[in-house]
């Protein structure tokens, strides 16, 4: 792939995010599709018998009359082992110590909203913040400006854990999907097991990726095509929205196709001679009715939405030239192409109705349909019930929206959970009010307890063999 993706302008508009989040049920076709490859299982390093000892939680499922053990334990099962909830008392710690530092951090975000590839800010001040607390960082990473990488190894070998951060906002309104709050858990989730690495002599590497344009450019897949995730065994990230009050959720998301649509017609005087010209502007007024009328024919949990645009139209002139945007979404990217052609044939008989000439462009940036790794769910959401009190829904989170960590997750084993943080009557994602939710201080507690799951989640990755096989073998 070409390196022209380091300015707005070049990027191609493919809407990502998520518009309703824990509160639709979730189908049974929405599955995960397909096979991965699975990944070899590495050596995840010794853990001195010294640093073995007991640390008592007030975890009422602690199991208080473990002996230590000489060696870490292997498991099978989801694990309630002392080491462990060492392991997680130091992710508390470290996460608590920086939550200051992270609101600053993503306030910061928030009061400068920008649009995709152009997330200069963000870039400096993330960097910034983890050279600052000890990462190798690589700024404008793979010749995208606003992409970069932080990565932190210990010991020698190990596996990789990787971890995403977004960063940019919507036209107009800003952070109106919460992007501030992902950039500060990719962040929390890379420090917090930074400092279970260190404390507790594991060995293996944190990569932290700072992922420019998920609202449209396809950050993340171009990342993808150039190598950025290849040498992840797996990578977490999240996203919050609106739903019940500290809910969690790891539905999937819809795959989703873009067509852009230009009509050219001919100039006329509208009321002198309005039989000479030809009306682009009526071209897509009619596919815009087509379109509509096909909303009846397609299945619920399918998705068509677009605008119309023009330039230079006055009431008086027959408008020669008009464009349009469709986004074709399904569950599955084979659904999605298929709709797209259903949309595609509304357009081109619109042209044919008002004799304008239709030029057709669909978008390479097409987004895949998210696939949750199964045993990294289970393990994520019996972390964030049991000792962060997060309420657990099978809701299907992203249902309406789709997202870039789609094309992700069909390649490296992958998480990206959804989680509700309090908002105003009608102010989910995408509207205005959402993004003043997400500078709220429980908006902030809510991302840092979702951070600490998504951590203790990959600290398992790393060092629990028997574990990262499940997940090896999980679709």
């Amino acid at each position: 792939m070409t390196d022209h993706r380091s300015s707005r302008d070049a990027a191609e508009d493919v809407p990502g995010c998520f518009s309703n989040l824990l509160n639709l049920s979730l189908p049974s076709l929405f599955q995960a599709r397909g096979k991965r490859t699975s990944r070899s299982i590495q050596s995840s390093g010794t853990v001195p018998q010294s640093q073995l000892k007991s640390a008592a939680l007030s975890d009422q499922n602690a199991d208080s009359t473990s002996e230590p053990l000489e060696h870490p334990p292997t498991y099978s099962e989801l694990s309630t082992h002392q080491f462990d909830h060492d392991a997680l008392a130091t992710i508390n710690e470290r996460v608590d110590e920086l939550s200051s530092s992270l609101r600053e951090l993503s306030l910061k975000i928030n009061g400068d909203p920008e649009l995709e590839f152009e997330e200069y800010h963000a870039h400096d001040n993330l960097t910034a913040f983890m050279e600052s607390h000890g990462f190798t960082v690589a700024r404008h990473y793979l010749g995208l400006e606003t992409a970069w990488r932080a990565e932190f190894s210990h010991g020698h070998g190990g596996r990789v854990m990787g971890v995403n951060s977004e960063m940019d906002a919507l036209p107009a309104i800003g952070h109106a999907c919460g992007h501030n709050l992902i950039a500060i858990a990719g962040v929390a989730v890379a420090l917090a097991l930074k400092a279970v690495l260190e404390k507790h002599n594991i060995s293996g590497k944190v990569v932290l990726l700072g992922t420019p344009a998920e609202e449209g450019g396809g950050g993340k897949k171009i990342l993808l095509e150039r190598g950025g995730y290849e040498d992840m065994d797996a990578c977490v990230m999240c996203h919050p929205g609106a739903g019940e009050s500290r809910s969690t959720g790891t539905g999937p998301s819809l795959a989703t196709e873009k067509l852009d649509v230009e009509y050219f017609g001919h100039t006329a005087h509208a009321a002198a001679a309005p039989w000479e010209g030809q009306n682009a502007l009526d071209a897509a007024f009619l596919a815009y009715s087509a379109v509509s009328v096909l909303r009846q024919q397609i299945k619920p949990d399918h998705r068509v939405h677009g605008i119309v645009q023009g330039k230079n139209w006055a009431a008086n002139i027959i408008p020669d030239y008009a464009t349009m945007q469709w986004i074709a979404r399904a569950p599955s990217a084979a659904e999605a192409k298929a709709l797209l052609e259903r949309v595609k044939n509304c357009v081109e008989a619109a042209g044919t109705a008002t004799a304008c000439r239709v030029k057709l462009k669909v978008s390479p940036m097409g987004y895949a349909d998210l696939r949750q790794n199964k045993s990294l769910a289970e393990a994520y959401r019996d972390t964030a019930s049991r000792h962060y009190g997060l309420s657990l829904t099978d809701a299907a989170g992203a249902i309406g929206g789709s997202t870039d960590f789609g094309n992700v997750s069909y390649d490296v084993p992958s998480l990206h959970p959804m989680y509700a943080i309090p908002t105003q009557p009608n102010g989910g994602n995408h509207t205005v009010l959402f993004a003043e939710a997400a500078r709220s201080v429980k908006a902030h507690h809510i991302t840092l307890d979702v951070a600490k799951s998504l951590a203790f989640t990959g600290f398992r990755v790393i060092h629990d063999d028997a574990f990262f096989a499940k997940v090896s073998n999980s679709r």
